[in-house]
């Protein structure tokens, strides 16, 4: 460092950290400088929550030291982090749900007993703030009352509030839509601009190359390159990540369609708490064609895998090779839907997927422990299914290759492995396939999307929700958008982008005559006053 040059703003040198045998950070040491946009990407397991945990004050290290601005910090809590100007936006927003914009802005930093003066600070504080960095939020709005979007800008300004000059973002766009997560990255260029330092964790690779400056590459819990973002690529990135080359598009023939294989018509959905989740749903998904359903996570994508999948009641109609299933009797269940040919993959696979008390193998046969194949007399064949659950393991690339570990002893990524070679492999008619990888390695999402593409190609019909866009255009022969509970509209890839999807994901159908951004508020609050008004 010349005597010219300033001190990085966070300089991190031999951190390490274990949990008992696991070795989380393993000599790590890094430099980001003031007023850049520092990226940090890596595998699920890579150490990347726990360094960042051990800089905000969640971890103590077992070794090394955290140096702000040049000067050492022991940084024991979170309060301590913050006093040393250190800021971090979770991934799962840390807001009172009940408490306005105001109250949780100043919650934890009372200027004293009295509330009064601190709200009238901070509502003079966030108008400036606001006028800044484009962080416009109505003060006294409930937060129940905001989008996602809004959400994140409230954590954005307690940070800011608190004079954090340093910001942790954490996977910040996972729950945005295409113009929100724009926005973001245009105010996340204007606290550049103000000489902010932001630390962005993502696993989108796209991202990173549009908004870092520097990119720093963690696998294994060790950091194993830190590059400029101008002179890197996706590919030479998912290499550093991986350890050996991965393809980052889908290599797919074009489509043939044949004739339809799920049709659905006017499905509705009441939840238990009288809301309406699906308003009048019409779809179609044909042999050799996967279907992508696009959306921001909550509005009817999950209810409609539900209801497709025999978890919960509905009423329309919903047909299977031309044939009527019931909807609301007795056989309307998940074994009835597998016998009918249709196989699951749940978006949640801890709740949803697996058993993850239960062992690999009694894992690989749930939900078709009844199959004749695997019966021994009036007991299941468990030798055969150790036997199957072994090649599938193999067949799948699932590591370890163990079938008798329990399911919890897998990381996401192999966990996902194994509820896609049970519903695979039992080759169904139709395949549901909900956030096929989420929380998943970069290297295991190339395997995954090629067994999707593999079973659409042998004639099979596949409905895919994901709320990555990015996967959707990937995946998708057509795609379908959904917002509230209905379907918005539907498009071939090759006919539409990203804005015009995000768009019909905020529920606008017409290029608005207003900025973009504008319009998705705008959307997006009424949807969160009618969720609001239905609980009151």
């Amino acid at each position: 460092m010349t005597e010219s040059s300033p001190a990085p703003a966070i300089e991190l040198k031999g951190i390490s950290k274990a949990f008992g045998p696991v070795q989380a950070n393993k000599d790590i040491s890094i430099r980001v400088m003031p007023g850049t946009i520092h990226g940090i990407i890596g595998e699920n397991g890579a150490g990347k929550s726990t360094l960042m945990s051990i800089l905000y004050g969640f971890y103590k290290a077992d070794s090394g030291e955290i140096r702000v601005n040049g000067n050492l910090k022991s940084i024991t809590d979170s309060q301590a982090a913050i006093a040393a100007g250190i800021g971090m936006v979770f991934q799962h927003f840390k807001l009172v749900q009940n408490f306005t914009v105001l109250e949780n802005v100043i919650l934890g930093a009372e200027d004293g007993a009295m509330l009064r003066p601190s709200l009238d600070k901070a509502r003079g504080e966030l108008k400036r703030l606001a006028e800044d960095y484009e962080l416009q939020v109505d003060p006294d709005a409930l937060i129940e009352n905001l989008s996602v979007g809004h959400q994140q800008r409230v954590e954005i300004l307690k940070a800011l509030y608190r004079q954090a000059d340093i910001l942790i973002l954490d996977e910040p766009t996972g729950v945005l839509t295409p113009a929100e997560a724009d926005h973001l990255f245009r105010i996340l260029e204007g606290l550049r601009r103000e000489g902010k330092t932001i630390i962005l964790i993502t696993h989108k690779l796209r991202e990173i190359m549009e908004i870092t400056d520097t990119v720093s590459v963690m696998r294994r819990g060790e950091m194993t390159a830190t590059v400029k973002t101008a002179e890197t690529s996706p590919e030479q990135l998912a290499e550093l990540m991986v350890g050996r080359k991965v393809l980052l598009r889908v290599d797919k023939a074009p489509a043939t369609p044949g004739a339809p294989i799920l049709e659905i018509e006017n499905l509705r959905h009441v939840d238990a708490h009288g809301v309406e989740r699906l308003k009048g749903i019409s779809l179609t998904v044909r042999k050799g064609e996967i279907l992508g359903l696009a959306g921001v996570s909550g509005n009817g994508q999950s209810e409609l895998l539900h209801v497709l999948g025999g978890m919960t009641n509905a009423t329309g109609t919903i047909r299977v090779k031309g044939q009527e299933i019931d909807l609301t009797g007795k056989h309307s269940d998940g074994q009835s839907r597998r016998a009918r040919g249709i196989a699951h993959v749940p978006e949640d696979r801890h709740h949803e997927g697996l058993i993850l008390d239960y062992t690999a193998w009694e894992n690989t046969i749930f939900g078709y422990h009844r199959d004749p194949e695997i019966q021994s007399g009036p007991f299941m064949n468990n030798a055969a299914i150790k036997a199957e659950a072994q090649a599938k393991m193999d067949r799948y690339d699932v590591r370890p290759p163990n079938p008798n570990l329990a399911a919890k002893n897998f990381s996401g990524g192999n966990q996902q492995k194994i509820v896609l070679a049970r519903e695979i492999e039992s080759d169904p008619d139709i395949l549901l396939i909900g956030q096929p990888t989420r929380g998943v390695d970069i290297g295991a999402i190339e395997f995954i999307h090629q067994q999707i593409v593999a079973l659409r190609d042998a004639g099979k019909a596949i409905l895919l929700v994901s709320v990555e866009l990015d996967e959707i255009f990937s995946l998708s022969d057509r795609i379908a958008v959904m917002f509230d509970g209905q379907i918005m509209g539907a498009r071939l890839p090759s006919e539409t982008n990203q804005t015009e999807l995000g768009l019909l994901m905020a529920g606008v159908t017409e290029m608005p005559d207003k900025p973009i951004i504008e319009a998705v508020t705008e959307q997006m609050a009424a949807k969160a006053q009618r969720e609001a008004a239905r609980h009151d």
